[in-house]
């Protein structure tokens, strides 16, 4: 047994515990608090679980690799901290701390895997691959529906409208026709009920 490799892997285990304290904008369906990091990432696993069947092109995808990009792309929170996905003001300066945070945080894994969990956050922040562009649909719709179920309480925080959540769900469409079509259901439905104003 290698212990110094077992070190190293445990110690990145401890520094991921740290995703559970990184608070999002999105509220839980209820809408009685907000969701943390670490239970986003494990919604969004669920999620590819539950959706897989409605990838564009499933039948060529690595439906593991799509799971451990979503386990890891938002890892780099860490250090960077969530930036509220429609505040065009905090998102400046986001790719560099971000890319500051994976590397730091990935290198403190054994080499090997340093560099595979910074190959899937790469390949995640490109959304080239097939399998990188179902992963963003899916970390698109889970915060849209947790938004509607908690009846927009979020869009209203902010003053969010309904063209700005069209304009950030849209690219849905290139991971899943299927979700998107389901996507725009919820964002006309939210307009409807009055969570989400146009």
């Amino acid at each position: 047994m290698d212990l110094l490799r077992l070190k190293k892997q445990m110690d990145f285990f401890l520094e991921a515990d740290k995703l559970k304290k990184v608070y999002r904008q999105n509220y839980l369906s209820d809408g009685s608090r907000k969701e943390n990091d670490a239970e986003h990432s494990w919604h969004l696993a669920l999620m590819c679980l539950l959706l897989q069947e409605h990838a564009r092109d499933k039948e060529q995808l690595d439906f593991l690799r799509v799971l451990k990009m979503i386990l890891v792309h938002d890892l780099v929170e860490i250090d960077a901290g969530d930036t509220y996905c429609y505040d065009r003001e905090a998102a400046r300066g986001k790719k560099e701390k971000e890319k500051q945070a994976a590397e730091r945080l990935f290198q403190l894994l054994p080499g090997d895997q340093a560099a595979e969990f910074r190959s899937l956050w790469d390949e995640f922040e490109a959304k080239v691959t097939p399998e990188a562009r179902f992963a963003a649909a899916l970390d698109r719709l889970q915060p849209l529906t947790l938004n509607y179920t908690a009846e927009g309480k979020s869009w209203q925080e902010h003053g969010v409208s309904l063209t700005q959540v069209l304009e950030r769900n849209r690219e849905i469409a290139e991971g899943s026709p299927a979700l998107w079509e389901f996507a725009r259901e919820i964002i006309a439905e939210a307009v409807k009920r009055g969570y989400l104003r146009e």
